[in-house]
């Protein structure tokens, strides 16, 4: 197989029509490495909307369990993209997700914003550090992609395009990007969590070149200090880098998804799709979305 071939594969494949498997091989096979690096960005981004990092910081998942939160989130999302929306695996995975929001009183916005990471920051950063850019087929696919997902949680009005999920993002953030101590605590548990992954005297160097990938906004928004210009431009020209040489690569040839990462370690011995994720908690209630009769998900 040559470099190129499989996104001539995707570029002959009906984006709208078969917008989960373009989806998956430009994840597991095209991009995983970036498309792990982007949702961690992604999710990170979320914190820094007070009423998102609040409450994230209120339940501790991810200040007291973050290991296990990064894994579950991971392995939820990724269960759907390996075996898709309507197979017992993608059913179970956007079940448990339906019901691990709706023990928590989450705004229709806020998880409208969500979403939109899910869609806009993979294609910033892919365009950004990948290989290559994404083509316009891959683009469609994934907006296809967390539409429908967007709508099996119940989640109301979509964008129905990647430039009306673009759109809503900036504006979102403009608005909404503030402190707050409790998500300042989450924000600073996750870059622990990435610092953990690595020797320890390389802690302070991870931190360092975790911060000089956010932007200005997010940066404010946490009140972190912000690397030198010198050092922001080393790390982002190191990561361009990695994307030049990836492309020398052959192409992957198996499938490569989140499971696989030696970031998760939660579980060792395996895990059951139905037990991963948070359960209720007491103080917390009030639900997002239908989900008690099944009607979240389809």
């Amino acid at each position: 197989m040559k470099r190129f071939e499989r996104l001539g594969r995707i570029r002959r494949m009906d984006p709208v029509a078969q917008a989960s498997e373009i989806y998956r091989l430009t994840v597991a096979y095209e991009f995983p490495w970036d498309f792990t690096r982007a949702l961690e960005l992604a999710l990170y981004r979320t914190y820094a909307v007070p009423s998102i990092g609040a409450l994230l910081a209120r339940t501790a998942e991810l200040t007291d369990r973050t290991q296990k939160r990064y894994d579950d989130t991971s392995l939820l999302l990724d269960a759907v993209v390996e075996h898709g929306f309507d197979s017992d695996e993608g059913r179970t995975a956007v079940r448990r997700i339906n019901r691990m929001h709706g023990s928590y009183d989450i705004s229709d916005d806020d998880m409208r914003y969500v979403l939109c990471t899910f869609v806009v920051m993979p294609k910033r950063w892919i365009d950004a550090y990948g290989w290559r850019r994404l083509s316009r087929h891959e683009i469609v696919a994934s907006t296809v992609h967390y539409r429908t997902l967007g709508h099996r949680m119940g989640i109301k009005d979509i964008p129905s395009s990647y430039e009306e999920f673009e759109a809503c993002l900036d504006a979102y953030e403009a608005a909404h990007f503030g402190w707050d101590e409790g998500a300042r605590a989450v924000a600073d548990a996750t870059l622990d969590l990435v610092a953990s992954w690595y020797p320890r005297p390389l802690a302070p160097v991870l931190r360092t070149a975790t911060l000089a990938l956010l932007d200005e906004p997010l940066l404010r928004a946490f009140r972190y200090t912000a690397p030198a210009p010198t050092t922001r431009a080393l790390v982002r020209r190191a990561v361009r880098a990695r994307g030049r040489a990836v492309r020398l690569f052959p192409p992957r040839r198996a499938p490569h998804y989140a499971r696989q990462n030696w970031e998760i370690k939660s579980y060792p011995e395996g895990y059951r799709l139905d037990e991963l994720g948070t359960r209720p908690v007491s103080g917390l209630r009030g639900c997002p979305v239908r989900h008690g009769d099944g009607s979240a998900v389809q």
